[in-house]
């Protein structure tokens, strides 16, 4: 007998089903990856600004409290 035979594969259409969830989990997730991948490697290089980073703004914002300033 041929080591290289052909073998002959069932495919059911659970196994097609399973196939292609895979291939589109494996998409979604590379996909998902290198999104927030690049965006690290954009804050890393100061190309996107942090909502939360204040220490760059000279603006100061002062609050008015209305009921201290009455008393």
């Amino acid at each position: 007998m041929n080591m290289f035979s052909v073998v002959s594969l069932y495919f059911d259409p659970g196994l097609g089903a399973m196939i292609v969830q895979a291939v589109v989990a494996a998409a979604a997730g590379v996909l998902l990856f290198s999104k927030n991948a690049w965006y690290k490697v954009k804050l890393f290089f100061g190309m996107i600004k942090d909502e939360n980073d204040n220490y760059d703004s000279i603006d100061i914002e002062e609050k008015e409290d209305d009921e201290s300033s009455a008393s």
